[in-house]
């Protein structure tokens, strides 16, 4: 079995030169971002009881699967994580090392899927943030994940909840009205309910930490953390 869907693949590959662009096809990623690092920082810090103020996540070993361009990566490094990244599109790798070099950031970039990373590193950290609606199977993706995770370590999966209301707002209003995002970006019938998550995780011996909603208001353009879990929500995970 793979966790990696080809067509997904191609898609996110054909446009991989976008991502560094604030105002192009991943302008609502850069949006996304800060609250996404943000909620990242503070759960790892508190989790860890760590106390340095200058690089927070010193010693942290952190896995960003399905990572991009590096939109995560670069910041997490930059907050004195041990960074790897992984994707499966190799365009997306090419793109996220030429931008860490660029910024003279040492990141360990690979093109890998979950099951396929050849390392013997168990990681403290793992983000799966807006990927596990594009994987083949999730199941096999979140076992292949839970794998890589050390005992006591967290997870963090970041993804669309399979609601009417995020059919309206993640594909007609994103893709066919706003225009945020390309046509097709985004399949329905991928999304996953909250609960389906956390009983396949459960399964992966991956207990619920947390379960947050990701809520954009439209009037000042900015995101921020919420108990409306019916568009994005974000799980915070522990390896038992």
């Amino acid at each position: 079995m793979n966790s990696i869907n080809k067509k997904e693949i191609e898609k996110f590959s054909k446009i991989a030169e976008e991502w560094w662009n604030p105002n192009g096809k991943f302008k609502p990623l850069h949006n996304f971002n800060p609250i996404r690092i943000k909620y990242i920082k503070e759960n790892i810090i508190n989790d860890f009881h760590i106390k340095s103020p200058d690089k927070p996540l010193k010693k942290i070993n952190l896995l960003d699967i399905g990572c991009g361009g590096g939109l995560l990566s670069e910041p997490m490094c930059r907050l004195g994580a041990n960074v790897y990244g992984i994707d499966a599109s190799a365009k997306n790798i090419e793109v996220a090392k030429f931008h860490a070099k660029k910024n003279k950031l040492k990141i360990n970039y690979k093109v890998a899927s979950p099951e396929k990373l050849k390392t013997n590193i168990k990681f403290d950290v793992i983000l799966n943030m807006e990927i596990v609606e594009h994987v083949e199977n999730i199941d096999f993706f979140i076992k292949a994940s839970a794998k890589l995770l050390k005992k006591n370590g967290i997870m963090f999966v970041a993804t669309l909840n399979k609601t009417l209301k995020s059919y309206a707002f993640a594909i007609i209003g994103a893709e066919y009205i706003l225009k945020w995002l390309p046509i097709g970006t985004h399949d329905w019938e991928k999304f996953v309910r909250p609960d389906d998550l956390i009983r396949i995780s459960k399964k992966n011996n991956l207990s619920l930490k947390k379960l947050n909603g990701m809520k954009f208001n439209i009037l000042d353009d900015s995101w921020k953390i919420s108990n409306d879990t019916s568009i994005n929500y974000i799980l915070k995970l522990k390896k038992d």
